[in-house]
């Protein structure tokens, strides 16, 4: 069968591995398109049950092969698990029922809307939500999924408005983004992580560059012009492909020797306490569009400038909120009848609107005068400028962290990155480092390791490899005034939760 917008009512769908962010997050659109969905996970609890659970979406804990269903007519399954040895997967081959990974389902999705692709190393998830906050706000006829759950979407990482346009976080990781054919994309940041799978900083750089390569003839790539991994990648392959329209974006956006399509300048940034604000400027290029109906309706020729205000912290979420903004001036069908209005101005006024998404600069609650905060950053840079983000953000207050690296892999290859990191905390806590179901510890790495080398920068490090030991800590030092910080892409924010529920406990 062929995953085809408007034509999967009643369709019956079953997901291995329906907890995961993304396949939550296709679950609840597919349900939105009429199909009937059912799935199964492990049992523990994730913040994708309630999704789930909102949209009514029957889930087996653990995987049975009698659990799957003989009649169903598609099943997705989570790139976590192989077909040749995951029992259900197994089930399924003997069956001889119609399987798709979870990627290739996606982008099969997204070849019956004009798609748009948002990808990055970090910064997508962030970026994505921004643009499907825009969307929402201006009721425009398009669907959006972000690989998190969005608060201006009551939670849901999804959002269903209309088929004009669809826009999707992508990922890089096992080159999965190539299986999509977007018109536009845009390209947030560039450089070297999955070393588990990519041979470096240059085979990832490959991968973007494939990306690209999937566009059509006129078709658009927005990209940071201060993330040096995107540009140096979207600037030497513009060189040999004149073809395809170039939007640049960020502080920086002018110092190209590209003739982009247009350029978004980021200007008069200013951090106060609880809010940063910033002045966008669209400047229009010297060059026409290449092949104008590959995206959509034209922008106007005449620049444009607008002061913008977030109540959202790190000078990453300004650059996010850039690219959110010259992606959806830039996106397919835009000019739709309901859009036909929508301008500039319309556009910078519903980016203020965006609050914030699962997992990302996310206020879990606040007690005693503590304000605890969950963050998935993972990878050294995108740590150092969140970190820098809160320190700017919440002046005068101590910041303490708990961190638990995400993979053996990236912790061996990035270690004197992570060792230096981490200036922005007053307090760092390190768990053991979170092993991932796709790898074995082939590098001999240990989280003991990685505190060793973060010590020899940081005079306040504390290795405390399991929660409950980093939860006892945490109450016994944090402060009236302080920030608690659990960041990772692990499941350490499971101490950030042990934390609040005591310090409730005690206030009560």
């Amino acid at each position: 069968m062929t995953l085809q917008s408007g034509r999967l009512s009643q369709v019956k769908i079953y997901m291995i591995g329906i907890k995961g962010t993304g396949m939550a997050a296709l679950a609840e659109l597919l349900v939105h398109e009429g199909a009937e969905v059912s799935g199964s996970d492990v049992a523990d609890q994730f913040y994708t049950d309630a999704i789930l659970k909102k949209n009514s979406i029957p889930v087996f804990q653990g995987f049975d092969a009698n659990q799957v269903p003989y009649d169903a007519e598609l099943i997705i399954y989570s790139s976590a698990y192989d077909p040749q040895t995951h029992p259900e997967l197994q089930r399924v081959l003997t069956l001889e029922l119609p399987m798709m990974e979870y990627s290739a389902a996606l982008a099969a999705y997204s070849r019956s809307i004009p798609f748009a692709a948002v990808a990055g190393v970090h910064g997508k998830t962030t970026t994505t939500a921004m643009i499907g906050t825009m969307i929402r706000r201006l009721e425009l006829p398009a669907k959006v999924l972000v690989g998190s759950g969005v608060s201006n979407f009551q939670g849901s990482p999804t959002y269903s408005g209309g088929n004009d346009f669809f826009v999707a976080e992508t990922c890089e990781y096992r080159r999965h983004f190539l299986n999509f054919n977007p018109q536009v994309c845009l390209i947030t940041s560039i450089e070297a992580d999955h070393l588990d799978y990519f041979e470096n900083e240059a085979d990832v750089r490959f991968a973007f560059t494939q990306l690209m390569e999937k566009l059509p003839p006129g078709g658009t790539v927005v990209y940071c012009a201060d993330d040096p991994g995107a540009k140096q990648t979207v600037e030497s392959y513009a060189s040999g492909n004149p073809g395809l329209n170039y939007i640049p974006y960020g502080f920086s956006s002018g110092e190209t020797e590209l003739e982009p399509l247009r350029s978004y300048r980021i200007s008069n940034h200013r951090v106060e306490s609880g809010s940063q604000s910033f002045t966008l400027e669209r400047v229009p290029g010297a060059v026409q569009p290449r092949n104008p109906d590959s995206v959509g309706r034209p922008v106007s020729g005449e620049p444009a400038r607008r002061d913008i205000r977030l109540q959202y912290p790190g000078v990453h979420s300004v650059l996010n909120a850039a690219g959110a903004l010259a992606l959806l001036e830039s996106i397919v069908s835009l000019g739709g009848e309901s859009a036909g209005s929508i301008g500039f101005d319309d556009l910078s006024d519903a980016l203020g609107q965006f609050t914030g998404t699962t997992r990302r600069s996310e206020v879990v609650g606040q007690a005693k005068g503590i304000t605890i905060i969950d963050d998935y950053a993972h990878h050294p840079r995108a740590i150092a400028g969140t970190l820098q983000g809160f320190r700017d953000f919440y002046p005068g207050r101590r910041i303490v962290v708990d961190f638990m690296s995400h993979t053996y892999s990236r912790t061996f290859a990035l270690k004197d990155e992570f060792a230096q990191c981490f200036q922005a905390a007053d307090v760092l806590v390190l768990n053991d480092i979170y092993a991932s179901a796709r790898e074995e510890n082939r590098w001999g790495i240990r989280g003991e390791d990685l505190a060793e080398a973060v010590s020899r920068n940081h005079s306040h490090v504390h290795y405390i490899p399991d929660f409950s030991g980093a939860a006892e800590f945490a109450q016994k030092h944090l402060q009236s005034g302080d920030i608690f910080v659990t960041m990772g892409a692990g499941d350490n924010w499971r101490v950030g939760r042990m934390v609040l529920n005591a310090l409730e406990a005690r206030s009560s």
